[in-house]
């Protein structure tokens, strides 16, 4: 039988975290206040994108584990990047 290997994030990766998220979420609020036209959705979009990687990664511990996890969610992820590009551009051509 195979032996299951914990692990124990430390206070200071969780802190790490924790700033990144803060920062990203201060990035995208001061984004707002740019006139990128339609573009303010697209850099807000990537700025939650990035926030969601981070938790996925560290909060759900799909960093540490398996390989095959990381493959279907990156799976699920294409797929969903490919739905919101699609969204983009018909709001970009209408």
């Amino acid at each position: 039988m195979e032996e299951h290997k914990t692990h124990i994030s430390s206070y200071g990766n969780h802190l790490f975290v924790l700033l990144c998220l803060i920062t990203l979420t201060t990035i995208t609020v001061a984004i707002t206040s740019v006139q990128l036209g339609a573009f303010n959705t697209t850099a807000a979009m990537i700025i939650a994108s990035t926030k969601a990687a981070i938790v996925l990664l560290y909060f759900m511990h799909l960093k540490f584990d398996e390989k095959i996890f990381r493959f279907m969610v990156t799976l699920v992820l294409a797929i969903y990047v490919v739905v919101i590009v699609i969204t983009f551009f018909d709001y970009l051509y209408r």
